[in-house]
């Protein structure tokens, strides 16, 4: 099942992303709860990340199999261009598709907490553009890849970023899911852009994070350079004490966002942060899931 054809249903598709469980126990709550939990939420597919450093890559190959094998579930894994030579990537490639897979998510990934920039091991790629260029040129599994409303943290301009996106396309990526963002109108302008001055044509499908607590969502808008509109932020700070009142106010936020453009995308990426809530109560105000 390619995953760019699932945005040409008539009803908004639904995609959440989890990362890979760090431990035995971690892993059996996952398909206990949280997988289960999603899938009650009707999702079209799951995609699970490997971590910082391509740290967890064969987790992530066992619990995107598992997903799929045993929940019925389509599951998309992720591929970065961190720690890897050409030849270990073309390896994982070999390897999904060996298992059957038909869609991945190509990135050049974040670097480790040890390294302070991104730095490409020698024969590996340094951009997310190259990696998609050598994904398309060994198979025709179906890529998706990111882009950033606000422009990536490392990139000066937006608009450039938005080249950027508009060159991934090219190389190959059927559909584009964007960075986390709390202004929907930089949703609307990216996408303009795309559209009608780059002709890009794939999917672009927003990614939502309902926060959770004042000092995550801080710490996370912080690493990718997204920022928090004021009146958001003071919201925050004024619940910043409070957890379960700051997760509301995600819920609130985040449902006002996909409100506002639901009329404007094939679909919503949930980053669920591995739980199921939060995720749950948008789709339900938005009459998305039973």
């Amino acid at each position: 099942m390619r995953i760019r054809d699932l945005y040409d249903r008539p009803t908004p598709t639904i995609s959440f992303e989890f990362f890979p469980p760090k431990n035995d126990a971690a892993e059996a709550a996952l398909f206990a709860d949280t997988v289960p939990g999603l899938k009650a939420l009707n999702p079209a597919f799951i995609s699970v990340t490997y971590g910082a450093g391509g740290s967890t890559r064969d987790t992530t190959t066992r619990i995107v199999q598992r997903i799929r094998e045993q929940h019925g579930i389509e599951s998309m894994p992720h591929l970065t261009c961190i720690g890897s030579t050409q030849a270990m990537l073309g390896n994982f490639l070999d390897d999904i598709l060996k298992l059957g897979f038909e869609n991945v998510l190509a990135l050049r990934g974040d670097p480790a907490k040890d390294q302070p920039s991104f730095q490409a091991v020698e024969g590996g790629f340094s951009y997310a553009t190259d990696l998609i260029r050598f994904t398309r040129s060994r198979s025709n599994i179906c890529i998706g890849a990111a882009c950033y409303p606000e422009g990536h943290v490392e990139t000066r301009f937006k608009h450039q970023d938005w080249d950027i996106a508009a060159q991934k396309v090219d190389a190959g990526a059927e559909f584009l899911i964007t960075q986390l963002f709390y202004d929907w109108s930089d949703f609307l302008d990216m996408k303009d852009y795309l559209r009608n001055k780059k002709n890009v044509k794939v999917p672009i499908i927003p990614g939502i994070l309902p926060f959770l607590n004042a000092n995550q969502i801080k710490r996370f808008t912080s690493l990718c350079g997204s920022k928090l509109p004021t009146p958001i932020r003071l919201k925050i700070e004024q619940f910043a004490g409070d957890d379960e009142s700051v997760r509301q106010l995600g819920v609130e936020v985040c449902t006002e966002i996909c409100a506002k453009l639901k009329d404007h995308v094939a679909g919503f990426h949930f980053y669920c942060l591995n739980r199921v809530g939060s995720s749950a109560e948008v789709l339900r105000n938005l009459g998305l899931a039973p």
